[in-house]
């Protein structure tokens, strides 16, 4: 059991951030938050695939007040995502967004206008999120970086605190924070040194980490480290590509470290030269076949005799492959002798069978 760095609870619409609650699973549109019945569709589908809040961006005035069509139409916080112009952070929260994103390496220097945003956030009952990158926080003339000797991730977490503490300064305490780099160890180190400086919720990501391979290695190294010791309170998987990718990407990492009812899993061995069975078809006719069951299940899927029994015995339910055919197991014991071309449809079978007997149940978070 994992136990979590003690963090306040900070509200995103009705979703609580916090070590009291679950870590939230968050991603971002890819569409023009203007552009209102594009935005709906990418956020209700992006829901449906387990996102629990989801950030839109919003570059100008008329995707700030897209929010305020957008938002009765999804049933998910909507954090609105600013950049540059506290003005279109002001206009965010009017059209009623559940949380502000501002960048302090680009916004944070205009004092006067962070106690305004603070001040509007408050009276609305909205959160804000200071939101550092490493990338972002270097000081730039124009768009190219001034040459500087400090260290990139001291410099990000003294930006964002000293940004909390002006927001702190005007009582406002509703407060999410988060220090993203690229690189998955620098990240480890900015988090591990946020969180021992401070009670805020941590929302923690590896920032612009690739395509979905990369992305996924890359994130695993750091949420593994950082979620491991209790730091971080919510999180995205920044994938370059479906936004869907980044939920399911989350949802199995947290579902790895035990923060997350499992769900459906389906997991293989890696086949050898043993295997009397292609472990790689047999693993995908077996994931066609159960990728609509929206049960915990654990499902194993062996190619030999020599682990398969055991391995199949720490699963719900398996298979333990042979030459031409295979046997369907459940917690060790042998249900079925099955011929290789049946062994996915069998195992649905002794699935759902073993759903109506109660032994395996409906999907439901942790």
């Amino acid at each position: 059991m994992i136990e979590r760095r003690k963090t306040r609870t900070v509200m995103k619409g009705d979703v609580p951030v916090g070590s009291e609650h679950p870590v939230s699973v968050q991603t971002m549109t890819k569409v023009d938050t203007a552009d209102v019945e594009t935005s709906v569709d990418e956020i209700r589908r992006l829901t449906a695939a387990g996102a629990e809040i989801v950030r839109v961006s919003v570059p100008g005035a008329k995707a700030a007040m897209a929010i305020a069509k957008i938002k009765p139409r999804v049933n998910v916080p909507i954090v609105a995502d600013i950049h540059f112009s506290p003005a279109l952070a002001l206009k965010a929260i009017e059209a009623g967004a559940d949380c502000i994103r501002i960048n302090p390496g680009n916004i944070g220097k205009h004092v006067d206008a962070i106690r305004e945003i603070c001040r509007r956030c408050r009276n609305k009952g909205i959160s804000m999120r200071i939101g550092g990158n490493e990338g972002s926080i270097m000081d730039r003339e124009g768009i190219e970086v001034v040459e500087h000797d400090t260290d990139p991730v001291v410099k990000m977490v003294d930006e964002v605190l000293r940004n909390c503490e002006l927001l702190e300064g005007e009582g406002f305490r509703d407060i999410v924070v988060s220090v993203k780099s690229h690189d998955p160890l620098e990240t480890i180190r900015a988090y591990t040194l946020i969180a021992g400086q401070c009670d805020y919720p941590l929302h923690i990501g590896v920032t612009h980490a690739g395509t979905i391979e990369q992305a996924t290695i890359k994130t695993a190294t750091a949420f593994g480290a950082l979620l491991s010791r209790g730091i971080g309170d919510t999180i995205r998987v920044s994938i370059t590509g479906d936004p869907a990718d980044e939920v399911r990407v989350g949802r199995e990492i947290l579902q790895c470290l035990g923060l997350k009812k499992r769900g459906l899993e389906v997991y293989a061995c890696p086949s050898c030269g043993r295997a009397d069975v292609d472990v790689m078809k047999l693993t995908a006719e077996v994931e066609e076949v159960v990728k609509d069951l929206a049960l915990d299940v654990r499902v194993a899927v062996m190619g030999c005799e020599v682990n398969g029994p055991g391995e199949a015995a720490q699963a719900d339910i398996g298979i333990a492959a042979g030459r031409g055919w295979g046997y369907i197991m459940q917690k060790g014991r042998i249900l079925e002798k099955v011929k290789a071309d049946d062994l996915a449809g069998s195992l649905k079978t002794h699935i759902l069978r073993m759903k109506d007997e109660g032994l395996i149940v409906a999907s439901k978070e942790a």
